[in-house]
């Protein structure tokens, strides 16, 4: 079975009631409850996904029974998706229908009463200590680019921060006197990350040599602009610009091509173990709902924590 045999793209339509359903979901996760964009595109094809599948076997998808969803994951499984994706679809279609019930869409939901399925937990990815400094040392910071891009590499390497809250960045998010970073991750959940002088001092260039060049090249008024990532139109960086640049500058650096964004996280919590941080205060600055999420890293081992400590710049 394909996979659009298995979700029924080929051959099937949503369901009307269903795509207004679906509709008034995702506004209220994009506009209530604050989820980033790349979460409710993943949120929406999902259940896209389910509502065809739906359509295609002449189910009514908000109506579905426990029955309907293991069919559903079954057919998933049989079309060799990843637990993880598998995990994924079905923590979308808990969150849709827990809503639908609520908002008296539905009278009654099946999938919450479904078991997830068993993931495989993989360690970490990190970046060593050479590929680190490697990396850090790419950006061409006699450019006014170079320099935003200095700053983002610091960014990530010294608050462990996800791509889309780098993206919400703006000037006022950073305090000098009291050297943090503040941060707007998921739900929009604001935290406050301590940040190393070198970081710092890299954002102050950007912002006293690179983005007043950038926004001038481009025409924009720098008062009418208050991100802290600027393209060089002077528009904000969204998230897959800033990942579009990473990937650059990690090949430049000569580093492995399955290194992005979230391996920079990775280290980050990586080394503050390392350094003697206690677990707790590791999921605070991370930012994770969970503290289970955060125990994985300390699955590592002793000699891979060793070697992922940065110690050229201490977090100070």
């Amino acid at each position: 079975m394909s996979a659009k045999q298995c979700e029924g793209e080929a051959d099937a339509e949503l369901d009307a009631r269903f795509a207004e359903a679906l509709d008034a979901f995702i506004a209220y996760i994009a506009r209530v409850a604050g989820c980033s964009p790349e979460t409710v595109r993943a949120y929406e094809g999902h259940i896209e996904a389910f509502g065809l599948w739906c359509a295609r076997h002449g189910i009514d998808g908000l109506a579905a029974g426990a029955h309907d969803f293991r069919r559903y994951l079954a057919d998933l499984k049989r079309a060799r998706y990843a637990p993880r994706t598998i995990a994924a679809r079905l923590s979308a279609l808990r969150s849709f229908f827990r809503w639908a019930q609520f908002e008296g869409v539905v009278e009654h939901e099946a999938a919450s009463s479904i078991q997830m399925p068993k993931i495989p937990r993989n360690l970490p990815q990190t970046i060593t200590a050479a590929d680190m400094t490697r990396l850090l040392a790419t950006p061409d910071t006699t450019t006014p680019a170079g320099l935003r891009d200095a700053a983002m590499l610091e960014l990530f390497y010294a608050t462990g921060a996800r791509i889309s809250e780098l993206a919400r960045l703006d000037i006022e998010d950073i305090d000098r006197s009291t050297r943090t970073v503040r941060l707007f991750g998921k739900g929009s959940k604001e935290r406050i990350v301590p940040v190393y002088h070198r970081a710092l001092d890299a954002v102050s260039r950007y912002e006293e040599q690179g983005r007043p060049e950038l926004l001038r090249a481009s025409g924009h008024a720098d008062a009418a602009q208050r991100a802290l990532f600027i393209s060089s139109r002077g528009r904000r960086m969204d998230a897959n610009a800033l990942r579009y640049r990473f990937r650059i500058l990690c090949r430049a650096a000569g580093l492995p091509a399955d290194v992005t964004p979230h391996v920079m996280r990775h280290t980050f919590a990586t080394d503050l173990l390392a350094g003697g941080a206690d677990l707790r205060s590791v999921q605070e600055l991370l930012g994770h709902a969970s503290l289970s999420t955060t125990t994985l890293y300390t699955h590592l081992t002793p000699e891979r924590l060793k070697g992922a400590v940065h110690q050229a710049h201490p977090r100070g």
